[in-house]
């Protein structure tokens, strides 16, 4: 009698420990893609709402004797929005801190504001730049390493 083995059909081990880690590196891939798209669009929210401070600190300016407001103030003349209220205001993963001298008999009224990352490293990362403005010139200045001020680069997002 002659003896016909059959073929067992379905995969081995080997290929299906294959199919995993294939499987694995393309999650870990769109991961980390989807995650850099969060950051970017983090820090680009972020430079426009800069840009928007800038401007509601100019109208506020212009129309309360030439002083520039705190972040009560503007919200009290729902200049911006509920999402900057608390201390400190944060939104879309970076902290706000705006710091405003009143005017006096020897100087005018400027103010400052810092947008910085939540966490900046990580798997959590909220964003990975440091933003300033200030009233001198209104442009965002922007720095990787520690929070930005005025001699930064100027941001172009």
């Amino acid at each position: 009698m002659k003896k016909n083995p059959q073929r067992q059909m379905g995969f081995t081990l080997v290929e299906l420990m294959i199919v995993i880690a294939i499987i694995g590196i393309l999650i870990v891939a769109a991961t980390y893609t989807s995650r850099a798209g969060q950051i970017q669009g983090s820090e680009t929210a972020t430079g426009k709402a800069l840009n928007t401070f800038s401007v509601v600190e100019l109208q506020y300016f212009n129309t309360h004797s030439r002083t520039f407001g705190s972040m009560e103030d503007l919200l009290k003349d729902s200049l911006i929005d509920s999402r900057f209220s608390g201390s400190p205001p944060t939104t879309t993963g970076y902290v706000y801190t705006l710091k405003v001298v009143p005017k006096t008999t020897s100087q005018q009224s400027s103010y400052t504001l810092n947008a910085d990352p939540q966490q900046s490293t990580g798997i959590g990362a909220s964003g990975r730049n440091q933003f300033y403005v200030d009233s001198t010139a209104g442009t965002i200045h922007v720095n990787p390493d520690q929070p930005a001020g005025p001699n930064d680069p100027v941001f172009g997002g």
